[in-house]
């Protein structure tokens, strides 16, 4: 834990430096990410573990004046830098040769009179579960405008990146190819005359494909993937930086109980060559949706918090994630779940410890 509370202690105080300063910015800050740890929601639930670990606090932490209160943990996050806490918290992580995935989530109890409710783009390395960046913007809407400028802060060389269709936009190509990195993008309606032209190539042309199964949850979920390098007769080709491919997943879901299926067609556009390497892209981007947003609202009640002001929201989100990635990384056995792993820390404090321990 020394290495996290050195970390800490690396943040800029916004407070104003005249004031009353009773309490540590590092002493909150950590308070606030064990509350998190064990399954707190809100600025009381901090003061209240504060309270409840007060003895194993002092053997970390200095607390000169006690635990703060509720009021201090909100007007510190409102008012810190949440790039600077996401930073200071994440890891340095290697991402040549991972998926890197990038989405959205809007954070939907954070709207007030003054803003909508704030959304969260962030990038997730799908084989660590590692959010390696996020940028927050005040609508989906903004989402095509934030993804070069969030791409622009990472170190992405050498890995995929995967996005949805509403990134599957010229710049953000262009963006990926300049950070040495290859993408993998969802093609739909808004750039329809290339999906149609990539539609009509897959329905009349027979291209070799690579095919999965998988069983579970009482499903069999079928896929094939496809994919197109010798597309010099596509004429939207030199407009989209590094395109080398284009790409069709079928997938059928059979429902095992009732024998009910239903299929599914989806398109892409690639700088990848390779269909195996094609195929994991675009399997592992479901990861961002299961593995991190899932997680954020079922384990963490992210869309309940009331966090609205100044720069809350994001700064909780970015506890949240910095709580789930020490949560999956810590060993408690193999039958142990993630809400078990929280109910233990807020329990024992040799099991807290185990959690911020994690690498």
């Amino acid at each position: 834990m020394q290495k996290l509370i050195e970390a800490l202690n690396t943040l800029t105080d916004t407070r104003r430096q005249w004031g009353n300063i009773r309490h540590k910015l590092v002493d909150i800050v950590f308070i606030g990410l064990v509350s998190v740890i064990c399954g707190g929601t809100d600025f009381e639930h901090m003061e209240d573990t504060g309270y409840a670990k007060l003895e194993w606090f002092k053997s970390i932490i200095e607390l000169p004046n006690g635990v703060p209160d509720s009021d201090t943990f909100r007007r510190v996050f409102e008012r810190l830098d949440p790039q600077e806490l996401a930073s200071v918290l994440q890891d340095t992580v290697n991402v040549e040769g991972k998926t890197v995935a990038l989405d959205g989530k809007t954070i939907c109890g954070s709207g007030n009179e003054q803003h909508r409710a704030y959304h969260v783009v962030s990038a997730w390395v799908t084989e660590n579960q590692i959010t390696l960046g996020q940028l927050v913007i005040e609508e989906k809407s903004n989402e095509i405008k934030a993804v070069p400028e969030l791409l622009r802060m990472l170190d992405i060389e050498g890995s995929t990146v995967t996005a949805d269709a509403m990134s599957c936009q010229k710049n953000i190509a262009s963006k990926i190819i300049e950070k040495g990195a290859n993408y993998v993008l969802s093609l739909k309606g808004n750039q329809q005359t290339l999906l149609e032209d990539v539609q009509l190539y897959f329905e009349n042309e027979s291209t070799p494909s690579h095919r999965t199964l998988e069983k579970d949850h009482g499903r069999v979920e079928s896929r094939e993937y496809f994919l197109e390098t010798e597309i010099d007769w596509l004429q939207q080709k030199a407009e989209w930086a590094g395109l080398r491919g284009i790409g069709m997943v079928k997938s059928s879901v059979t429902t095992m109980k009732t024998g009910e299926s239903r299929e599914e067609c989806r398109y892409f556009i690639t700088s990848l060559t390779d269909i195996q390497s094609f195929a994991t892209a675009v399997r592992s981007h479901w990861s961002i949706e299961n593995q991190l947003h899932w997680q954020l609202d079922v384990l963490f009640h992210e869309d309940d918090c009331r966090a609205r002001r100044d720069n809350s929201p994001l700064n909780l989100n970015i506890l949240r994630k910095e709580a789930l990635r020490r949560l999956k990384q810590t060993d408690m056995g193999k039958r142990v779940s993630l809400h078990r792993k929280m109910s233990r820390a807020s329990m024992n404090n040799d099991a807290l410890t185990a959690v911020l321990a994690a690498e």
